[in-house]
């Protein structure tokens, strides 16, 4: 696809977002199997199906470093508000959230109750418990991920889409032309810019005053930028996201 020809509208709606959720957990002959999707939103091409032994952040993170190795990175992915993208304190960052902002990849929540925000994703699950998981009973992981990757291939590749006027997925699909960094990019802002560094319980220090903006930038600097029409009060922002918004009448 000719990436020159593409209008705006079309460049964010082809790299952007994509929609990511576990379809919950089942046994194996020896453990548990948690099968973490991401579907691109455009295409309904399913961007990664891992099979993996549990939903911790640092398992979240091998696998989505090797889709975004393969397929570049999205604009935006979207996520229901359980970890480990979501945090038990409403609106707070995670560990992850802030990894993905640091790639410059915005991250959104599903509102609570409204799990059809990610209902592309919901219903590629219906599909794969109706295709392949009903009837099918698996040794371990790597048997699992066997049976995931072929399964993956003829949803993506070989079978047509009823939501995709009977066209395959891969043929909508385009990669991110953004590439995966092989090291996280220095935090940088703007001249404007009030910077704090986040400090131990995840709280900045303004004027006398500390307010709480989340365990997950600890150790790392945020921005303040002054709200226009609210006096006494910032927005705070991290990297390219903003994550809280700090009133000098409310402090901790």
């Amino acid at each position: 696809m000719d990436t020159l020809a593409l209008t705006p509208a079309l460049s964010r709606a082809l790299y952007g977002p994509w929609q990511i959720d576990f379809k919950g957990h089942f046994a194996t002959d020896t453990q548990r199997c948690h099968p973490l999707t991401v579907l691109d939103d455009h295409s309904r091409f399913n961007v990664l199906l891992k099979a993996l032994g549990n939903e911790q952040f640092e398992s979240v993170q091998e696998a989505l470093e090797m889709a975004f190795a393969r397929y570049g990175l999205p604009e935006r992915i979207n996520a229901d508000n359980g970890p480990p993208w979501g945090s038990p304190v409403p609106r707070a960052l995670t560990t992850l959230g802030a990894w993905l902002i640091r790639l410059g990849v915005r991250l959104s929540h599903s509102r609570p109750g409204h799990p059809q925000t990610n209902g592309k994703d919901e219903r590629f699950h219906r599909t794969m418990q109706a295709e392949l998981l009903a009837n099918q009973r698996f040794r371990d992981l790597d048997d699992a991920q066997h049976h995931f990757s072929h399964w993956r291939h003829v949803y993506n590749f070989k079978r047509p889409h009823h939501a995709l006027d009977m066209e395959t997925p891969a043929s909508r699909y385009a990669p991110s032309p953004r590439a995966m960094p092989r090291e996280l990019p220095p935090i940088e802002y703007g001249s404007n810019d009030i910077v704090r560094k986040v400090g131990d319980g995840g709280r900045i220090c303004f004027r006398g005053k500390t307010f709480r903006v989340g365990r997950a930038l600890v150790g790392t600097p945020v921005a303040l930028r002054p709200r226009v029409d609210l006096d006494g009060t910032f927005d705070v922002y991290f990297c390219h996201q903003k994550v809280a918004t700090i009133d000098l009448q409310q402090a901790d």
